[in-house]
């Protein structure tokens, strides 16, 4: 089957281009100036209209398994294709928690069967296994992680164990460790102090500063020292502070860095002001701080210190929302909406497009060196989106696609649109139409294209 769509403006590389882009099978195998339409089996009009490289969100809790009614594969490799993203890497804290090889297999077979979009899992680092992995185990993994283990219970965390970090470094110096850094002993003590004043009646406007930049800055300055001191590969997840802004450097290229980090979407959008409103509705961990942490994190990411956008997607059911703040649980669904939220700050002069890209597609694959993904090239998988960057968008119950049935942008507005979605040259999104007859592919590091996940 092949496929051409004509007419589009191209953004891929740095560059925004008109071409003619012609897809073969999972493929692009053409882009030329002007491609003859007897070329192909079916072809698109995509005048006036963008085709991005399919965003890669490289932090996300699709909840499968243990954890389904909150969310599952499908539903949110769903909602994530209609939000143009079209790759995923999850995060281990499911039941049970991805913390061995059988488990972390054990959820590629269900991605086998159920993922529409193309997926990945880090394998779950903490004390007890370190020990059990050898460097034959994870050099095919894109990363090893700790990010939310810590709601399985205290000492989860590996920034609050140093000398462990130290050795994980040591045995594994060519493998991404990716951490979640905060201080848990500082953050409990926050806790603690805010309750003799307010009981269990905390309010949520108080969750910035419980979850402090202190807390954020201390834990990520203990990891990058480290990974300094042995030269491993860390990259700091879903940083929220300014603070840390003064550890991160924009000095190298992104394949030369040893250091790297990503912020959330939801950490450029909101901010503490936003607490009054939303409340409970934008509790995440680590949490949403100031203006001018915000304000921080927007000139990290424009002069490249922060080097990749991720959405931290973790739904909950409402009720699992409800209740005080220490029985609320933290996280909310993003995926849906997080590219389109990016294209709005474009509307705005936030942004270029061509940086949307280069942070959302292009560096999630150079930094996890994921295989033929994350741009428009020939050879390259035909992971596309097509976008209409004049079509607004309203978010409301009827179009949330997550299965918890809520997001923290409803009633919102946003000034571009996704229109098709393909994964590997298949168009599974069509304008609110679907084609469910292909799924998605396992994320295939470079180098490592053998690797067999389904033993």
């Amino acid at each position: 089957m092949k496929t051409l769509i004509k007419n589009s403006i191209i953004v891929s590389d740095g560059e925004a281009f008109q071409k003619d882009v012609l897809m073969e099978d999972e493929r692009i195998v053409r882009m030329e100036s002007d491609i003859a339409i007897s070329h192909a089996d079916h072809w698109i009009d995509a005048s006036g209209k963008y085709l991005l490289p399919g965003a890669i969100d490289a932090q996300v809790h699709f909840r499968d398994p243990g954890l389904t009614h909150k969310g599952d594969i499908y539903s949110e490799s769903k909602a994530a294709a209609a939000g143009g993203v079209t790759s995923f890497i999850d995060m281990p804290n499911t039941i049970p928690n991805a913390v061995t090889l059988d488990h972390w297999k054990h959820k590629y077979r269900i991605a086998k069967e159920k993922s529409l979009i193309n997926y990945a899992f880090l394998l779950g680092i903490n004390q007890s296994n370190i020990n059990d992995l050898n460097v034959e185990d994870v050099q095919g993994m894109l990363a090893l992680t700790d990010d939310g283990l810590y709601f399985s219970g205290k000492g989860n965390l590996m920034a609050q164990f140093p000398e462990a970090l130290e050795q994980l470094f040591i045995h594994f110096p060519e493998t991404i460790i990716a951490l979640h850094c905060e201080d848990e002993r500082m953050i409990e003590e926050n806790i603690e102090q805010t309750k003799l004043q307010y009981g269990e009646d905390i309010p949520f406007e108080l969750h910035g500063a419980i979850r402090s930049a202190s807390a954020c800055y201390d834990a990520s300055k203990r990891c990058i020292d480290l990974a300094k001191k042995t030269g491993g590969r860390f990259h700091l997840l879903h940083v929220t502070s300014g603070m840390e802004m003064t550890l991160l450097n924009n000095q190298i290229p992104l394949k030369q860095k040893r250091i790297t980090a990503e912020v959330c979407v939801q950490n450029l959008l909101f901010c503490d002001e936003d607490y009054p409103m939303l409340g409970r509705k934008i509790k995440w961990n680590p949490s949403i701080k100031t203006a001018q942490d915000r304000d921080q994190l927007w000139e990290a990411l424009l002069d490249d210190r922060i080097d990749i956008i991720t959405t931290d997607h973790a739904p909950h059911t409402w009720e699992e929302k409800l209740g005080t703040y220490t029985q609320s649980l933290s996280g909310a669904p993003m995926i849906q909406h997080a590219l389109p939220v990016l294209l709005d700050f474009v509307h705005q002069g936030k942004l270029t497009i061509e940086k949307v890209v280069e942070k959302m597609a292009h560096n999630p694959a150079v930094l996890y060196q994921i295989q033929d993904r994350g741009f428009i090239r020939e050879g390259y998988y035909a992971d596309l989106v097509l976008v209409d960057m004049h079509q607004k968008m309203t978010i409301t119950d009827e179009n949330i696609l997550y299965k918890c049935g809520w997001s923290p942008l409803e009633g919102r507005t946003l000034n571009a649109r996704i229109l098709q979605t393909w994964v590997n040259g298949h168009l599974l999104f069509n304008e609110g139409s679907w084609n469910f007859s292909r799924l998605g592919l396992p994320l295939q590091k470079v180098g490592f294209e053998s690797v067999a996940y389904s033993e």
